[in-house]
This record gives C-alpha cells, structure tokens and sequence, in this order.
C-alpha cells in the first residue's frame, strides 16, 4: 500500500509519496504560494523520471493543489505510480491533538470537530491542517484519510510532568498544561533506537534529542513519553534558533513596562528575535555559529554554549526522571549533522556512564553508534523520518491494527 503524506500550510503544501511496508519513498515535493501565483516542486525518486522544479501552475485553493500532486504522481510520461487506486491512504500531520487524541486516528466528521476544538491551541498551524484535510477529502473521495498529531506521543505524560503549578481552574476550564510537540519525531528515533539495539521498546529507557531551529528532549520509558522540554506550545524549552526558551515569565513584565510594548511585540520577539540568534547576534543556523565562534566571536560560542548545555541538563533530569537510561540518540537537523554539539553534549556525562568515541562520531546525516563499545550507556545517531512515521500509522489504522 502506498500512502500520501501531506503536511499542509496556510499557502503552501508539502508531500510525499511512501510505502509504508518497504520504506520506498517514490516521490516528494511542495506547492508553494497557493492562493497567490501557484510555485509547483515535484521530485520523482524512481529513475529516469524528470524534476519539476516550482513551475507556475495555477492554485487559487488546496484543492487545486492536491489536484497539481496527484496529476504529477501519475502522469503517463512522468508518473511514479500508474493510477490513483495506488494511493491507499493518506496521511496528514496535524499540529495539535491536544487532550482529544492519544494516538493517530481516522478522520470523520467528529475528529474534524475535534481539530477545529484545538484551534485555540494552535492558532497557526491547526486551521491550515485542516483546509489540506478537506481538500483531500473533496478530490479524493472515498480514500481513507488519517490525523498524526504532532502532541499525540506525549499524551502519555503523567501529570506531574504535565501540569503547571498553577491556579487548577486554568487547566479545568482552559486546559492550560504541558502538550509537548515533535511527538512523531521522538516516536519515529525510539523504534529505530530499539531496532538497532535488538530490544523492543518496551524494554528501554531513552531520551531523545530533537535538536534543529527547533528543539525538544524527551525521557521515553518503555516506548512512552513520561516528559518532554516544550510546553503548553513550542516556546518552551531549550533556546533555540530563534525561540527563547524557557525563562523567567518576569522578564516579560519588565521587558514590557521599561520599552512600551504590548504582549504581541514580546511575543514577537521571545519567538522570533531570541535563541541563539538574540544572543550571537549573528544568525540562527548553527553553520554560521560555528564558523563566527572558530573566527573569534565570543557571542556565537555563548549561544552555542547555552544551547548545549541546556540539552545536557535534560539529559540528566530525564534520567534522574526514569531511574536510569540505556540510549541516548540525537536526531534532526543539527543531532543528525553538528559533530561538535554532540560531543559538547555527551561530554561530562562519563559518570552516568556515557563515553563517546571521537571518530565514530565523525557522521553526518546516518544511523550510527557514536558511543564505544564499552559505553554502559548508548549513544545514537538516528535521523529522523516523520514522514515515513506518518506513512507507518497510517497504515496501521486503515488496516485496523
């Protein structure tokens, strides 16, 4: 069965073609500017097929969108599959799931209602999910469409890791607590983490680094998520590229009080102004962090500093949270590629039992062990595939499993 894995934004739409059972990935691309001139990528993975790289192809809606991916994937001359009964079902990433969803489920009526319920949550992200839900469902009916929620994964979190000590009535009335995101990235790097040790998940305790322009850490005990470092949205946690992090909510007051600004502009600027950029002045790509820091700039080793060392904290509080871990694993843009912070993190954790090897983690972008043989506990390079997730739930719910 191949499934369709769509991750749809306010004007733009990203997809893949995957099948599920093999891992295959056929064919990938993105329509960009939709409701504007319409930008058209295709990028077949079968050889001999041609790239479409953003062609002008009209897009007024999604679904003219949807219309552009399915014409492409089986065009006579350019096509990756021969008709449309090839797509078994398709997938769509939804942001927020909030309390309402635990796991990925089949879209109908109510789950639509749900989504909609969790706007408030997700004011972004959730409205432009389901436009590409429906348009899915308006050019392709009968096809079974299936929700994997970004918050789903970690709706396994007790709630003393969830709650905020808060008056109650906030969480009662307004659900205001930890939801956690990456969820499909954390679950995706645990399986493999268990493949490739040749243990089920059940068996292990992991802590999983999501580590990019935007970060997370999550403690999986036992294939579960029982805490993770973003919160009640994805501003929480660790600096990141250009997100605070986690901080004194008095800043906030004070910030506001001494330069006249409203909520909004310091949200403005907690999400888009800070992170390793507010603090190296330099740029929110770790590469030109990297690069400034080798040429001197004290700032741009800070920022990296302070990002290493918050992934490091978590580290040890989530396995002081599980009682102990056996793997570690480092995954995303920056886990999968940035040699020196995976060394800056692991480093100073010999007494919980971790020892790296320094030419083992001389990798980019594969599965690797980075840790020595005689390391009591692992160390993983695992780049994430959320889309081949996405693909892996979807076929597990279609097939009733």
């Amino acid at each position: 069965m191949n499934i369709l894995v769509i991750n749809a934004g306010s004007s733009s739409l990203k997809y893949q073609l995957l099948n599920p059972d093999t891992g295959v990935l056929l064919a990938k691309g993105l329509c960009e500017r939709i409701g504007i001139d319409g930008k058209f990528t295709y990028k077949p993975q079968v050889e001999g097929k041609k790239v479409l790289d953003a062609v002008d192809v009209a897009m007024p809606t999604h679904s003219e969108a949807i219309q552009a991916v399915l014409a492409a994937l089986v065009d006579k001359n350019n096509g990756v599959i021969g008709s449309m009964a090839e797509i078994g079902a398709v997938g769509h990433r939804v942001v927020h799931g909030g309390e309402a969803f635990n796991q990925s489920v089949l879209i109908d009526d109510e789950v639509l209602k749900a989504i909609e319920d969790c706007i408030p949550l997700a004011p972004l992200h959730n409205p432009a999910n389901l436009t590409g839900i429906r348009a899915c469902a308006k050019v392709m009916p009968g096809v079974p469409m299936v929700g994997v929620f970004d918050t789903a994964f970690h709706q396994t979190m007790p709630a003393k890791a969830y709650m905020y000590a808060l008056p109650y009535e906030y969480y009662e009335n307004d659900k205001v607590r930890r939801y956690g995101f990456h969820g499909t990235s954390h679950k995706y790097v645990a399986n493999r983490a268990a493949a490739i040790l040749g243990k089920k998940t059940e068996e292990l305790k992991l802590i999983t680094c999501h580590l990019g322009n935007g970060s997370s850490v999550t403690a999986v005990d036992g294939g579960k998520s029982v805490d993770t470092s973003m919160g009640f949205t994805p501003l929480a946690g660790l600096p990141m590229g250009t997100r605070s992090g986690d901080l004194d909510a008095g800043i906030l007051q004070y910030l506001m009080n001494k330069y006249g600004m409203n909520i909004n502009e310091m949200l403005d600027v907690l999400n888009k102004k800070s992170g390793v950029l507010g603090v190296s002045g330099v740029s929110s790509d770790f590469r030109d962090l990297e690069t400034a820091g080798n040429e001197g700039n004290k700032r741009a080793s800070l920022s990296v500093e302070m990002f290493c060392y918050g992934v490091k904290k978590l580290v040890g509080a989530y396995a002081a949270a599980m009682g102990g871990v056996d793997a570690i694993i480092f995954t995303a843009g920056v886990g999968e590629n940035d040699a020196q912070t995976r060394m800056a993190v692991a480093s100073g954790l010999e007494f919980m039992g971790v020892k790296m090897d320094a030419e083992a983690n001389k990798v980019r972008g594969k599965e690797a062990m980075i840790s020595s043989t005689d390391s009591a506990v692992k160390v993983l390079l695992i780049p994430t595939n959320e889309e081949l997730m996405i693909a892996m739930d979807t076929a597990a719910i279609v097939a009733g499993k």
